[in-house]
């Protein structure tokens, strides 16, 4: 009998191809796409698309979405009773797994099943150690498509946002650059392949520059948001504005 499972939906292409992996495992029945979104933006965290981009991929999908609200820049403290609550109310409907399209990050994976455990969820890792290249390759070949909606300035520039994942933006990218931007070098968002009943019919709006600054009563490393990493806050983010159709 397959068990009840929620899809942990990020909107991007890593998101696309372990859901439509999972989606041919009859252990798993996915019951939700639940998403993390900016409460004050209304938009995906860490990815910039707006909700009603979501919410056509989740119709297009043929899933229930679960949207989780979370703050601007919210501390661990926060993110995690939000995570816990949103659980707990899964938990009550039988569902007891956790799906991710998490590839190599090794400590990621090892947080998220300390949390999971904690409330009695299991986490599923349909594409683990995967290798990226792999990966790319076969998400293109079975017909997905994807833009780039966000890339961090520490490791691209501007040109490489709005640009949807080809062969020539892979020849594109720098040698330091994961080819699935695991590192969180670059996000995307996905509008078609075969998950997909119908492409996600959007327009590119304008480009921005946003850079966040590092809060002032506590260290990076106790934020939802970021990293241990000392510089994180030295670099921005480019993001590309997609607006529906």
């Amino acid at each position: 009998m397959s068990q009840k499972a929620l899809f942990n939906w990020s909107s991007g292409k890593d998101s696309a191809l372990a859901l439509y992996k999972i989606l041919q495992n009859p252990d798993y029945k996915i019951e939700y796409l639940l998403t993390s979104v900016n409460q004050q933006y209304q938009r995906i965290s860490m990815h910039g698309v707006r909700v009603e981009l979501l919410q056509a991929q989740a119709e297009s999908i043929g899933i229930p979405l679960k949207i989780m609200e979370i703050p601007e820049m919210p501390t661990m403290e926060v993110y995690e009773n939000v995570m816990m609550e949103t659980l707990t109310e899964l938990k009550n409907e039988g569902i007891k797994y956790s799906v991710f399209g998490d590839i190599f990050l090794e400590d990621l994976r090892l947080y998220r099943e300390k949390q999971l455990e904690k409330i009695g969820f299991k986490g599923v890792f349909p594409i683990w150690k995967v290798s990226t290249k792999d990966l790319i390759w076969e998400f293109i070949s079975l017909g997905f498509k994807t833009i780039v909606v966000c890339v961090n300035e520490k490791y691209l520039g501007k040109s490489f946002v709005g640009r949807i994942i080809d062969e020539d933006f892979i020849n594109d990218l720098p040698e330091n650059v994961d080819v699935c931007g695991e590192n969180g070098e670059f996000h995307t968002f996905a509008f078609d392949g075969p998950i997909f009943s119908k492409p996600i019919d959007f327009e590119i709006g304008e480009i921005v520059y946003r850079k966040y600054e590092k809060p002032e009563s506590q260290d990076s490393s106790n934020t939802a948001c970021d990293t241990n990493d000392k510089s994180a806050f030295d670099f921005g983010f480019w993001y590309c504005d997609l607006i529906k159709k």
